[in-house]
């Protein structure tokens, strides 16, 4: 599935299924919510936090699409075409990062 693809079909279902969108501002709230959950399960399973008594059936591959898909919404919302903002987000770093991240010896240094 392209990104069009995937915009075109969280819009379909928004106006099938779903009826119709959420307002923009609660959008980007369960965009927050929706990010903190990643956040939990990231922390819990990478960091130095542990799961919480009956918190072990946790979906990290779930949550990133509940992500991808509130930000596909408000994408869809504002007029957004994401593969053309993704392109452009490219074609940014690449002249801003080009030397950068080459020269960076922090990145070099076998540390994580």
């Amino acid at each position: 599935m392209t990104i069009e693809e995937a915009q075109q079909q969280v819009d379909a279902w928004i106006n099938t299924t779903g009826v119709r969108y959420f307002s923009e501002l609660t959008n980007m709230a369960i965009l927050t919510e929706e990010v903190g959950e990643v956040a939990r399960i990231m922390v819990r399973t990478y960091g130095d936090q542990s799961f919480k008594e009956g918190e072990k059936n946790v979906d990290l591959a779930d949550e990133l699409a509940d992500v991808l898909w509130v930000l596909l919404c408000i994408a869809n919302q504002t007029g957004i075409d994401m593969t053309r903002a993704l392109e452009n987000n490219f074609e940014k770093k690449t002249i801003r990062d080009k030397e950068r991240h080459k020269n960076n010896p922090k990145l070099h240094s076998g540390k994580k």
